[in-house]
């Protein structure tokens, strides 16, 4: 397993707005300042981190080097190399054959203008091409619209409103045969580096809890 964790530390995705990228140590005090920011987490059904910055650190240390096999987290970076916010993909189960994905744009600079879309196609051509994952799902809370019209240009249908935790929540999917009928003759994301890092991770892989989502970037 160790093998795996390591390998996926080169794990550097190219889109056409943005790059998405394994998390690292330089990352803290950006991380820091979005997840404190009452917006941000009033927008993912969360609360602000009340840690101290360098509480944050050692907690942000242990992500970055003890990776979990059932997530995959992400940094998203501009083509110029400007950290603007963070993806993941998590609760990864091979015996449902699916995941859930979270993404924030925590640089308001890059709000409404497709960089989310952009990394959220990136992320699904990710995993519907180097896992053999059927169905990636998200939950946006049913005011958000932005995000939904984001959620929706990168393919992902309204599935069932839901309700959790005192908030309500639009259910969203993507399946993989509905993606790759829609991408048979696109040119794909570039991925550099190790293709799938994952993969064999995840074939051994049976169920996964909620332990290891992150609340800043999915519910």
């Amino acid at each position: 397993m160790r093998a795996e964790q390591e390998t996926a530390t080169d794990l550097r995705l190219v889109g056409e707005l943005t790059i998405l990228r394994s998390k690292s140590m330089d990352d803290a005090e950006a991380d820091y300042s979005w997840r404190i920011d009452p917006k941000l987490a009033e927008l993912d059904a969360t609360r602000p981190v009340t840690l101290s910055y360098p509480e944050y650190v050692r907690y942000h240390r242990d992500d970055v080097n003890y990776p979990s096999p059932w997530s995959v987290r992400m940094a998203i970076d501009t083509l110029d190399g400007r950290h603007i916010g963070n993806c993941m993909y998590y609760d990864i189960n091979t015996e449902k054959s699916q995941c859930e994905l979270g993404i924030m744009i925590g640089d308001r600079k890059y709000w409404s203008k497709g960089y989310g879309t952009d990394v959220i196609k990136t992320a699904l051509a990710r995993i519907f091409t180097s896992t053999e994952l059927d169905r990636v799902y998200l939950h946006t809370l049913t005011h958000n619209f932005r995000a939904q019209k984001s959620f929706a240009k990168a393919g992902f249908v309204h599935v069932r409103e839901v309700k959790r935790d005192g908030y309500e929540f639009k259910l969203m999917e993507v399946l993989r045969a509905d993606w790759e009928a829609a991408h048979l003759n696109e040119k794909l994301p570039t991925t550099v580096g190790n293709s799938s890092p994952e993969v064999s991770a995840l074939s051994m892989a049976q169920t996964q809890t909620q332990a290891d989502a992150d609340p800043l970037l999915g519910s």
